[in-house]
C-alpha cells in the first residue's frame, strides 16, 4: 500500500499526560502524518471520536476519572461489529492482566511505556495498512458496504 495513502489516515491520541501526546504527535509528524488529533481529556474521547472519525486510536489505560478500559468500552459500542477500526493501547501497566483485558475489550495491539519509537511506528503503519485494506475491500463490495461508523444499514 502506498505510504501517501496511509499518511492521510486520521489518528486520535488519548492520553492524560501532555508530554505523551506531544511525543506521539511529533513521531507521527516525522512520519508524514498530518491528520492527528490529541487530547489529554479521556472524557472527551468519545465526542472527538465521533467528530473526527479516526482510522486509528492510540489510547493510554492509566488515566484519572475515566480510564482507558472505560474509553475502550465506549468506543466498542460506537464501532459497528463488522468494522475494523484498530486501537493501539500504549500504557505503563506491564501486567498480563492489563494486556488481556485491553485486548478482550477490543484493542488490536498493545505496547508498554516507555516504548521504542521505531517499534511503535512499525505497529502504527501495520495497523493503518490493515485498516486501509479493509476500507478498500468494503468499497469493492458496494452492495454490502456499511457506513464508516455507526449501525449497519445493509
Amino acid at each position: 500500500m502506498n505510504d501517501n495513502v496511509l499518511q492521510q489516515a486520521r489518528i486520535l491520541i488519548v492520553d492524560d499526560q501532555p508530554a505523551n501526546v506531544e511525543l506521539l504527535e511529533r513521531l507521527l509528524a516525522q512520519e508524514g502524518f498530518q491528520q492527528v488529533l490529541g487530547t489529554n481529556e479521556p472524557r472527551a474521547a468519545l465526542d472527538l471520536f465521533n467528530a473526527f472519525e479516526p482510522d486509528l486510536v492510540l489510547l493510554d489505560l492509566l488515566m484519572p476519572e475515566l480510564d482507558g478500559y472505560a474509553v475502550l468500552e465506549q468506543l466498542q459500542r460506537r464501532i459497528a461489529p463488522d468494522q475494523y477500526l484498530p486501537i493501539l493501547v500504549l500504557t505503563a501497566d506491564v501486567t498480563q492482566e492489563a494486556r488481556r483485558r485491553a485486548l478482550a475489550l477490543g484493542a488490536r495491539d498493545f505496547l508498554t511505556k516507555p516504548f521504542d519509537a521505531i517499534e511503535a511506528m512499525l505497529r502504527i503503519w501495520n495497523l493503518l495498512e490493515t485498516r486501509m485494506l479493509y476500507l478498500e475491500l468494503q468499497r469493492r463490495q458496494p452492495h454490502t458496504t456499511p457506513p464508516r461508523f455507526g449501525r449497519w444499514q445493509g
